[in-house]
């Protein structure tokens, strides 16, 4: 049986707080990747996406492993 996956702020592949690093290993793609989409994504949102990045800092677990 293949184990749960969980959404997780990573510690490999952290560069601010290890979210898009996290999101990342979950989809299993490339962290640079998702930095760009995040960009991408908070210019287009006029700042918003700060705002959903620092909430998502708080809100999931740091890696146990």
């Amino acid at each position: 049986m293949e184990p749960k996956k969980r959404l997780y702020r990573s510690r490999d592949s952290r560069m601010l707080c290890g979210v898009c690093g996290g999101v990342a290993e979950y989809f299993n793609i490339d962290p640079t990747i998702v930095r760009l989409a995040y960009v991408l994504f908070s210019c287009a949102s006029f700042g918003t996406g700060v705002l959903a990045y620092f909430i998502a800092a708080v809100i999931m677990p740091d890696q146990v492993e």
